[in-house]
């Protein structure tokens, strides 16, 4: 029998659909391929527009409801194809949907991800689970972050205590203690956001290739000082965040209150310094870290992977390349375990980690007949 899924997400940054195929046809789920594809430009704009408050927010969250699953529905057809695989091979598609906004912390808590499951389902004529977040915040948690009940079950070690780092938009942290202890695991902050629109707004490109232009001077210590003092970096988890709390306005802000004036190129590295920063200064709050796993696109920034070697210098820093699982492919990876999960009854959320009452199966089943 079939056990081939799919997993697909698309991050805070919202730079692209990750569309990724995995066989858990073994103990160990084996990823066949995975492939990005790209929003119509039209559509990342409406995203980032919705991203904030704005006019006509409910018809226009409507539409983008049902473009981003056609945007995934093209995805998987296109995977589908590359790879010479019908539909009726696939068990389930797992999709994380698009983060539109994520603001559980109150009693009336939330986190809202879209693109219609059921389109999805009826376009790609493959059952699917989707909105793997609101029954964790319906148990009192942040329903975020979710991968590290997959790098728990991918890249645990039974005699070395690890950390698992996604940079992604937001950047997230997964503590995987030696033996049997319990897995802990956070939002540390800032990963790509800042980096990315920072890039755009000066450069007109849309993320800083290699961390090349922050690389060319060194970050200024008195705007560091002054980002690192939000009250989120010091708040004890579980705890969560998104683009609602770290934002443009935010970092322009504390630039304005800068007392001399700062080149473009100077606030980006001083931006990859926030995130090398705030990621080292949490992971060494665990004391016992032997090694320290990157994956997501900030993998990719070769001047962050520098200052975060210089950070974590007690630690052996690598990427998940080393464990077998390209650092880009993660995510997607981890939503087709969810998938896979949902339809074998096993729990996916982490109380420990989240902070909800109870374990709990992720996500709701939507089929294509």
């Amino acid at each position: 029998m079939s056990q081939l899924y799919i997993g697909l997400m698309s991050g805070t940054s919202i730079d692209g659909i990750d569309a990724a195929l995995v066989d858990f046809s073994s103990f160990v789920p084996r990823l066949i391929d995975c492939q990005t594809y790209s929003y119509p430009q039209e559509l990342i704009t409406e995203l980032h527009r919705l991203c904030f408050p704005g006019d006509n927010e409910i018809v226009r969250l409507g539409h983008a409801d049902r473009a981003v699953a056609e945007a995934f529905a093209s995805a998987v057809h296109s995977l589908l194809k590359t790879n010479a695989i019908t539909p009726e091979k696939i068990v389930a598609i797992g999709s994380h949907g698009q983060t539109i906004r994520h603001m559980p912390d109150n009693k009336l808590g939330f986190s809202l991800q879209i693109g219609d499951p059921h389109t999805l389902a009826i376009q790609t004529g493959i059952d699917v689970i989707a909105d793997f977040r609101r029954k964790d915040i319906a148990l009192g948690g942040q329903g975020a972050p979710l991968v590290p009940a997959f790098h728990q079950a991918v890249f645990a070690h039974s005699e070395q205590s690890r950390v698992v780092v996604n940079i992604g938009g937001i950047a997230n942290i997964t503590y995987l203690p030696a033996g049997k202890g319990a897995v802990v695991g956070w939002d540390t902050g800032p990963g790509n956001t800042l980096m990315d629109a920072w890039c755009k707004l000066h450069t007109g490109q849309s993320y800083d290739d290699k961390g090349q232009w922050a690389a060319q001077c060194k970050p200024d210590l008195i705007l560091l000082r002054s980002l690192c003092s939000h009250p989120y970096f010091t708040h004890p988890p579980p705890k969560s965040t998104g683009r609602e709390l770290f934002h443009l306005q935010w970092l322009e802000q504390h630039i304005a209150q800068c007392p001399h004036q700062l080149e473009p190129k100077v606030v980006q590295a001083t931006l990859v310094a926030l995130t090398s920063h705030t990621i080292a200064q949490q992971i060494m709050n665990f004391g016992d870290v032997q090694q320290v796993y990157v994956c997501g696109g900030g993998a990719q920034n070769e001047f962050l992977m520098t200052c975060l070697k210089t950070d974590l210098q007690q630690c052996e820093l690598d990427t998940t390349e080393s464990l077998g699982i390209p650092p880009d492919e993660v995510e997607a990876m981890a939503f087709a375990w969810f998938a896979w999960a949902f339809k074998h009854n096993v729990s996916t959320n982490l109380p420990s980690v989240t902070g909800a009452k109870r374990s709990a199966k992720l996500g709701v089943y939507c089929p294509h007949d």
